[in-house]
């Protein structure tokens, strides 16, 4: 009989294809949706890639809420806990994006260790294992925390670092048999089942479409969704991977570099791309006057920090694939999915 696995959020990206490499791999896969509304539009981007031949079903569970999860995670051998709630990003009101993804994480985490699942994978992100500032060289593991009480922190990343530490927190009072392991994920690009939700992946299309009239000085460890996915599995069935947190970025590329791939890649297809450098100064003037969406970016400028994914590499035996890969896959998907 096959071993069932809860997918948190189906109707994101990640998780979306984490269902489909699931069913390819034999398991039975439920996911959880805020409302029943969705479930058939997460059955028709899943059925792109794979049949659910009567493997897929579905829990109504909202990480905002206790209702649901007690039943989702019935019946349950291991979870991947990708989803993130959504929650607004106001520098004045931090609290929140904080609040929903810290409780929504332990309530994922009492449900799983009160139904006895075997592990539970939870989608942190690189920026958990970062210095505070971008602009420090150097290459960081996964010993690092980043310090969740600088005040120069924009809300996600503070609010992904709290998550984690009160997921490892809560396991360091728990006395079952449930494993914990997280995984840090970097900018994540690749191919999509829907254009419903995109994600990061929205920065390609709206270079595609021309949207992007110019490329701020910023740099992005690229991992290919297909690859994050590879990472979480193999997390979720290792022996060795209990009790640990795993980067796993790709290639640190520039965005100017992203845009070049897609001019030289597509051939008519990327004649809308920019590859215009925008000056720093010019972004953090927009930022602080014009455009307050660019404050979150702002901070990233001239990037210099990188991660390490060698534990990942030599404790699961993961190879990430070349980011110009994952950025043209990207691409003729979006073209395909007529997203641009």
């Amino acid at each position: 009989m096959a071993e069932v696995v809860l997918v948190t959020g189906g109707s994101g990206y990640i998780a979306g294809w984490c269902v489909v490499e699931l069913l390819r791999a034999g398991y039975d896969v439920r996911t959880t949706v805020r409302t029943a509304a969705k479930e058939q539009a997460v059955t028709d981007a899943v059925s792109t890639a794979v049949d659910p031949a009567g493997r897929l079903s579905f829990a109504v569970a909202d990480l905002t809420a206790d209702d649901g999860w007690d039943a989702a995670l019935k019946g349950v051998d291991r979870v991947l806990h990708v989803a993130s709630p959504l929650g607004g990003a106001d520098p004045k009101n931090p609290e929140a994006m904080i609040t929903p993804a810290r409780d929504g994480t332990l309530r994922v985490l009492r449900a799983a260790t009160a139904a006895g699942v075997k592990r539970v994978v939870t989608t942190s992100a690189a920026n958990t294992a970062s210095p505070s500032s971008y602009a420090t060289e150097g290459v960081t593991d996964e010993t690092l925390w980043t310090d969740p009480d600088d005040p120069t922190l924009i809300p996600y990343r503070r609010s992904k670092t709290l998550a984690e530490r009160a997921a490892w927190d809560f396991m360091d009072g728990y006395r079952g048999a449930t494993e914990l392991t997280t995984v840090l994920p970097g900018a994540v690009f690749g191919p999509v089942l829907t254009t419903d939700t995109i994600g990061s992946v929205g920065i390609v299309a709206r270079m595609l479409s021309g949207g992007m009239r110019g490329i701020p000085r910023i740099g992005l460890e690229i991992v290919d969704v297909r690859d994050l996915v590879d990472v979480h599995i193999r997390a979720m069935t290792s022996p060795e991977a209990a009790g640990q947190r795993f980067l796993a970025t790709g290639e640190f590329t520039w965005m100017s570099e992203m845009a070049r791939t897609l001019r030289d890649g597509l051939g008519a297809d990327g004649r809308k791309v920019s590859t215009r450098q925008i000056p720093d100064i010019a972004v953090r003037f927009a930022a602080r006057f014009r455009d307050p969406s660019l404050r979150e970016i702002a901070p990233a400028l001239g990037r210099r920090n990188r991660h390490s994914t060698e534990k990942a590499r030599r404790v699961l035996g993961w190879e990430p694939r070349p980011a110009r890969e994952t950025v043209l896959d990207c691409a003729r998907s979006l073209i395909a999915h007529g997203a641009v």
